[in-house]
């Protein structure tokens, strides 16, 4: 019997056709809060060849509405959708806008002149995580997943990967040991490219390129299977491909399959939404629990009720790591974090960020080197490791 265990994640590229439905509806919700911070948004987007439909919810007049289509165009002509041969393109699209007024029995609910009053948008779980594995502390098979697809693309849109295209997937198999080791078991990328790429030359450019130096930047063995468009060609690709919806990369989105996931997307929602403002700040929680040496692995858990405030339940889950009793972690949770929904935007200023929406809708929400996101912050950490002393023996 093998002395060790495999776990997989996958990421994809800003082109593939899920995350250029992420990325418009997101850049949708940041211009909607540019022309009112505090207006309610839910957008989802459908992509299909050449065809790509905005709908949802915003407490926008019609007055006030930004140009859906000319922001749908201009995130597609980002990407690099601009060939209209390719069978979908930023000029080519047809492009359908189906957004409505926010229901009333919903706003009711959520919107009130206190932020501590402010209630839930909905009912739901979410779950934030964090480990000691990585130094952002994210699980190793995704944070390397998300490089492979940050590295691949930025060469793709400097002109230093050759042939490819916006389409990309990534997927990396982290081999465990019994004695606590780990090594890289498999890489895999497909990858979008011409028509009259050479298949050869373009997937040993990936391995020796692309894969090798990523893994190398995490100290990580670069003697790891690896494949390249096992199909063999992969040159119809995108919306043209394959449709597109916001919301279904939600695994890509978060821990890879390492933690549980309450099953909320976030893409297209405002914060006060809490599928996406109680899954930040739960990854925060966790974060600065772990940053706090009081364990080396923690997944928090959730839940609210629409129109409430305060959340139903908060769980935790140290997987045998914790220091001091699970109690104990619970008391500093309520004590240093306030799991309001109001209270979470403010103290994120997820209404007015210093950061776009449309940043986070590729290469995942969490552990994000290249983005500075105040969920990622572990400034109470200090603060909580000085509340664990008294506990530990």
């Amino acid at each position: 019997m093998a002395n060790y265990r495999l776990f997989t994640s996958e990421s994809v590229s800003e082109g593939h056709p899920d995350k250029v439905c992420d990325q418009i509806s997101d850049a949708i919700l940041d211009a909607v809060l540019a022309i009112n911070p505090n207006a309610r948004v839910a957008c989802e987007v459908f992509a299909t060849t050449n065809f790509v439909l905005i709908s949802g919810e915003t407490s926008l007049t019609k007055e006030e509405e930004p140009d859906y289509e000319n922001i749908a165009r201009e995130v597609i002509r980002d990407i690099g959708y601009t060939n209209p041969k390719l069978g979908f393109s930023a000029d080519a699209a047809e492009i359908v806008i189906k957004m409505n007024q926010q229901s009333s029995d919903i706003a009711q609910g959520v919107t009130q002149i206190k932020p501590e009053e402010q209630g839930a948008g909905d009912q739901g779980i979410m779950f934030g995580y964090a480990t000691k594995e990585s130094a952002g502390l994210m699980p190793l098979a995704i944070v390397i997943a998300h490089k492979l697809m940050r590295v691949a693309t930025k060469m793709r849109k400097d002109g230093e990967f050759p042939g490819a295209r916006p389409d990309m997937k990534s997927q990396v198999t982290m081999r465990y040991y019994e004695d606590g080791s780990s090594a890289i078991d498999t890489v895999l990328m497909s990858v979008q490219h011409d028509e009259d790429v050479n298949l050869e030359e373009f997937k040993k450019f990936i391995h020796q390129k692309i894969m090798i130096p990523v893994v190398e930047s995490f100290g990580k063995n670069t003697d790891f299977k690896y494949l390249v468009n096992p199909t063999g060609r992969f040159v119809i690709g995108g919306p043209a491909g394959d449709t597109g919806l916001t919301g279904r990369k939600i695994i890509v989105d978060t821990y890879g399959g390492y933690a549980k996931h309450g099953g909320g997307a976030f893409s297209g929602k405002d914060p006060s939404k809490v599928d996406r403002s109680a899954a930040y700040y739960a990854r925060y929680i966790a974060k600065n629990l772990v940053e706090s040496d009081v364990c080396d692995e923690v997944e928090i858990q959730l839940s609210y009720a629409i129109g409430v405030a305060e959340p139903l339940s908060v769980a935790i889950d140290t997987f045998g790591t914790g220091k001091v009793a699970d109690e104990v972690i619970l008391a500093a949770i309520s004590k240093y974090f306030d799991c309001r929904p109001g209270m979470i935007t403010q103290e994120f200023s997820l209404r007015k960020p210093k950061f776009n929406y449309r940043d986070l809708a590729a290469f995942g929400h969490f552990g994000r080197p290249d983005i500075n996101i105040p969920w990622e912050e572990t400034n109470k950490a200090q603060a909580l490791k000085s509340y664990f002393k008294k506990y530990l023996v």
